[in-house]
């Protein structure tokens, strides 16, 4: 359902984004990435590595590494995507948002919700 391709919206060294690879329908799972948790106070560790730029918030306290292609899903301010975090299977789901056509990227909105148009910390301010 979903491959790891070159994408032209990222301009990292290494460029990847997350791709369909067959057509998707509005609100089906796209995937379920398996988390590392670990303690808010423990991210000072990770924050003097490049996975900083790669975790998510996990509730209140905790911060997590995504596993599978949960990490790997590029931005945008009009996501196709979103996601759900999972606390009993210790997952984040990923669902589609709208329709998504084979060979499409599926994007993500990393501020958490769909419509929040918050700027990211990567992105500097004009």
């Amino acid at each position: 359902m979903i491959e790891i391709k070159k994408s032209t919206l990222s301009n990292g060294e290494f460029n990847r984004g997350v791709f369909a690879t067959r057509d998707i329908a509005e609100g089906e799972l796209i995937h379920e990435a398996p988390v590392i948790p670990y303690p808010n106070e423990e991210h000072e560790h990770i924050d003097k590595t490049i996975l900083s730029d790669y975790v998510f918030e996990y509730g209140a306290n905790h911060t997590a590494v995504l596993l599978g292609y949960g990490s790997l899903f590029n931005h945008s301010y009009t996501p196709n995507a979103t996601y759900d975090i999972n606390f009993e299977n210790h997952t984040f789901d990923f669902y589609a948002y709208t329709a998504i056509k084979a060979g499409e990227e599926i994007l993500i909105n990393y501020n958490g919700e769909v419509d929040c148009d918050d700027p990211l910390w990567f992105i500097e301010e004009k």
